[in-house]
């Protein structure tokens, strides 16, 4: 059993350790962390999952950015420690997060990931809507938080403090 908590200034370093054990060497030199560079998370949003015992099980992060003119939420990254994998805890921690978002007045949420894993959540293609390079168009996807709150919205995506 899990219990998901929203992420202080004391999770900062465990996050970032499980985000390093999670992803590949070099993570931060992709696109999508020259735009949180600088920037706070969006805190109301951010997460860390604990076991019973207390142990960082997973961490998702969110940050503010504009599409053109429009406000977004850049989801990412999400992380499940590699022996907590396969339980639903990355799932949880995205469904919480969203759930939060929406009641928060958040329009739209986007992230650069795997389609297949994010269709689960709702999460389609955004066409017209360019990260920094070098970043596979096919990977950025998009949730209307609102109904159609992607229609319409295109640009390039850029840091928002």
């Amino acid at each position: 059993m899990y219990e998901l908590w929203p992420e202080t200034e004391d999770d900062w370093w465990e996050v970032e350790a499980l985000y390093d054990l999670c992803f590949a060497p070099g993570r931060e030199a992709l696109s999508s962390y020259r735009l949180r560079d600088g920037v706070k998370t969006v805190e109301s949003l951010s997460r860390v999952a604990r076991d019973g015992d207390g142990i960082l099980a997973g961490a998702i992060r969110y940050w503010p950015v504009r599409v053109g003119e429009h406000a977004a939420l850049l989801l990412g990254p999400v992380a499940v420690h590699p022996t907590r994998q396969g339980e639903g805890l990355g799932g949880a921690l995205i469904r919480d997060s969203l759930a939060s978002a929406s009641e928060t007045g958040w329009d739209r949420v986007m992230l650069v990931g795997d389609a297949p894993y994010y269709a689960k959540f709702g999460f389609k293609r955004l066409t017209g809507v360019m990260m920094p390079p070098p970043t596979n168009p096919d990977r950025v996807l998009g949730l209307d938080i609102m109904q159609g709150a992607w229609q319409g919205v295109a640009g390039k995506v850029t840091r928002r403090a």
